[in-house]
């Protein structure tokens, strides 16, 4: 069962003071091959699991930004960790 929500905003500083859109994608990417449930937004994306994959998943996301270069990264995180259960949809589903 999925216990967390965990909202993630990535901002990699450049080397030379690149656009960080595909940075973020990047990021976005490690989201998508980690299988877990997220939702992109304007400002931060969104994912579904287990706190301990969340973070894992975290962790991998600053390392692929070393990779492509990045000198350092801020990674502005927010959690909902709820032990009987946590989910995106029943949190927005009257918005819907």
């Amino acid at each position: 069962m999925n216990n967390s929500l965990v909202s993630i905003q990535i901002i990699p500083k450049t080397k030379n003071g690149e656009d960080v859109i595909p940075y973020v994608d990047a990021a976005i990417e490690v989201i998508e091959q980690a299988g877990v449930k997220y939702e992109v937004h304007p400002l931060e994306t969104t994912m579904e699991g287990k706190l301990t994959e969340l973070f894992a998943v975290i962790e991998k996301m600053n390392e692929r930004m070393v990779e492509l270069g990045s000198v350092s990264i801020i990674s502005q995180v927010k959690i909902l960790y709820n032990p009987s259960g946590a989910s995106m949809d029943k949190l927005t589903e009257k918005y819907r």
